[in-house]
């Protein structure tokens, strides 16, 4: 070695979760998650979009996501989150929050992000559908049918969540009326959309929500699931 060579640093190494998941790989994406509906948005865009990343499993015990290292990349400890070690300001940059990681990786890509600014704004008018919508109520009815809160006696917060549950179904169904997808060609929004429709089986909602009957939405999950890169999205980070 001469005083000339260079050793590369880590660009990683500022980054404290790297301590606890360790990059094999520390020049592509490192993906921080777990197979939930919000876990795969991330792992299938990674996939339909072919960007190179590398996965690691972060359970939703306590001991993962309120660990110190995960925390630090994300302090409101859910996953997904993301570390891009080739940001694009040049410098590697730290992301979670599900939505705002595919509107990253779409920019990023250029890809399911439409091609005008009108059909950007159509995508991300979907996406924020299911960011401030779809997932909070889904989830809310699935605490209420699977989880803890179906112990509460009180029949009021499930059918609270139920009613907003088939409203917001409705609205979807309405909108996929003569289209295969949400917001005109494939896209990050159905990305987000489509697992959590997958989750009302998880849950235990698909029937008293009357999805089977709903006009549109059926087909559009058979659509979402056919696609190889969502049938490998699902499965990543492997849980096993």
């Amino acid at each position: 070695m001469t005083k000339h060579d260079v050793i590369p640093t880590n660009r990683l190494d500022a980054f404290p979760i790297t301590k606890r998941w360790p990059a094999q790989n520390p020049d592509v994406i490192q993906l921080y998650a777990y197979p939930t509906p919000n876990g795969v948005k991330t792992s299938i865009m990674l996939e339909e979009t072919g960007l190179a990343y590398e996965p690691h499993l972060v359970t939703l015990a306590d001991a993962d996501v309120k660990s110190p290292e995960f925390l630090s990349l994300n302090p409101n400890n859910k996953i997904p989150a993301i570390i891009d070690p080739k940001g694009p300001d040049g410098e590697p940059v730290g992301l979670f929050e599900s939505g705002a990681i595919l509107i990253y990786l779409a920019e990023k890509s250029g890809q399911f992000i439409g091609k005008t600014a009108t059909e950007k704004a159509r995508i991300l008018q979907w996406l924020m559908f299911q960011m401030g919508g779809l997932g909070p109520m889904f989830g809310q009815l699935g605490f209420f049918v699977k989880f803890a809160g179906s112990e509460i006696e009180d029949p009021r917060p499930r059918e609270r969540y139920l009613n907003e549950a088939k409203r917001l179904l409705a609205v979807l169904d309405g909108a996929l009326d003569g289209q295969d997808w949400i917001a005109g060609d494939y896209s990050i929004a159905d990305m987000a959309i489509a697992p959590w429709l997958r989750a009302l089986d998880y849950y235990g909602t698909t029937e008293m929500l009357g999805v089977k009957d709903l006009k549109n939405v059926p087909d559009y999950m058979a659509r979402f699931l056919d696609r190889p890169a969502v049938q490998r999205g699902l499965k990543i980070p492997d849980p096993s």
